[in-house]
């Protein structure tokens, strides 16, 4: 039986994910353009201090149903920030390149580039602020490195389905939000779960470490929401990991944002969303604390995108077909600035 799963879930886009996530639980790498990797430049260290301190404050006062209204308002101004990337020459940005039609080596094509809804807005960022859409470093990064490449400045900012939150922000700083989803559960189309309910009794669950997921999971565990036979202790550094996990039987169900869920069912004809969105939320472009003239640049590139239809062009390149074009997903979210 477990074979048989495998062996169906390998076929055409399954097998290339299942072989890319194989891959990604290995360290990752650099791709693209092979510079030498600058020092982080995520905002000054002294002059910084203050929108530091106050991003800090809004942070511990905030919920996380209204954690996406508290970036800064666009501006064009410039800063120190943008200063020391358009001296460098390039962006460096945190992106997945495994997840299909947002992150993802297309291997069908002959140079293998970086394609989907994530990489084509840090294209747009990368023209906004020096000229042109192609000066970008890309680094491949798991879930649970997107926040300490931030912090360590590896990364100018991670553009990688990042949820926003108010424990994040008290890490790093968000865009205003760009995209919004919530989290679903993923199983086999012939399982008995039918969704984020009773039916997850005794079931085995994969979520990505460091993921709103695995918060998910934990708290409602233990304030008593999912039964307590329900194990959720199979974790993995890379989300689209927990696909393979689900592919060879080692789980019964992966629960990640929906967005993503429904790329992976349509990469394996095997699976299939369970249920409806349980949470409400909402992706943002993640840099350093502090960096404040960044984020105005990368919300008013945002609001540009969202006017212009480069945003809904992107939306029905990609992700149209798994999510549908009257989906509250297809919409882009209206900002609202603290």
């Amino acid at each position: 039986m477990r074979a048989r799963r495998l062996r169906a879930g390998l076929k055409g886009w399954g097998g290339v994910g299942a072989m890319a996530a194989v891959c990604a639980l290995a360290l990752a790498f650099v791709l693209l353009l092979p510079r030498t990797q600058p020092q982080g430049v995520g905002g000054p260290a002294a002059s910084g201090s203050r929108a530091v301190q106050g991003t800090q404050s809004k942070a511990d006062n905030c919920q996380d149903s209204q954690a996406q209204n508290l970036s800064p308002s666009p501006s064009g101004a410039g800063g120190p920030t943008l200063s020391a990337i358009r001296s460098r020459g390039y962006l460096t940005v945190g992106v997945d390149q495994n997840s299909y039609r947002w992150g993802y080596r297309n291997p069908n094509t002959a140079s293998g580039a970086l394609e989907g809804f994530d990489i084509d807005l840090v294209h747009r960022i990368a023209e906004d602020i020096l000229g042109d859409a192609n000066k970008v470093q890309f680094k491949a990064i798991p879930t649970n490195e997107r926040i300490p490449a931030i912090r360590s400045g590896r990364v100018d900012m991670v553009v990688r389905t990042m949820t926003i939150t108010c424990d994040r922000l008290k890490q790093v700083a968000f865009s205003a939000p760009y995209f919004l989803t919530g989290q679903q559960v993923l199983a086999p189309k012939t399982s008995g779960i039918t969704g984020y309910d009773g039916s997850l009794a005794g079931k085995r669950i994969c979520s990505a470490t460091g993921s709103t997921a695995y918060d998910h999971l934990s708290a409602d565990t233990k304030d008593g929401r999912l039964l307590a036979s329900t194990d959720i202790t199979t974790t993995v550094p890379n989300q689209l990991d927990c696909l393979v996990r689900l592919q060879l039987g080692e789980v019964d169900a992966v629960v990640t944002d929906g967005a993503l869920a429904a790329s992976q069912a349509a990469q394996d004809p095997t699976v299939a969303l369970k249920g409806a969105s349980f949470t409400k939320e909402f992706y943002g472009v993640a840099m350093k604390l502090g960096a404040d003239d960044l984020v105005r640049q990368v919300n008013r590139t945002l609001e540009n995108y969202r006017k212009d239809g480069g945003w809904k062009a992107s939306y029905g390149t990609w992700l149209s077909a798994t999510l549908g074009k009257d989906s509250p997903s297809a919409t882009a979210p209206t900002p609202s600035y603290r």
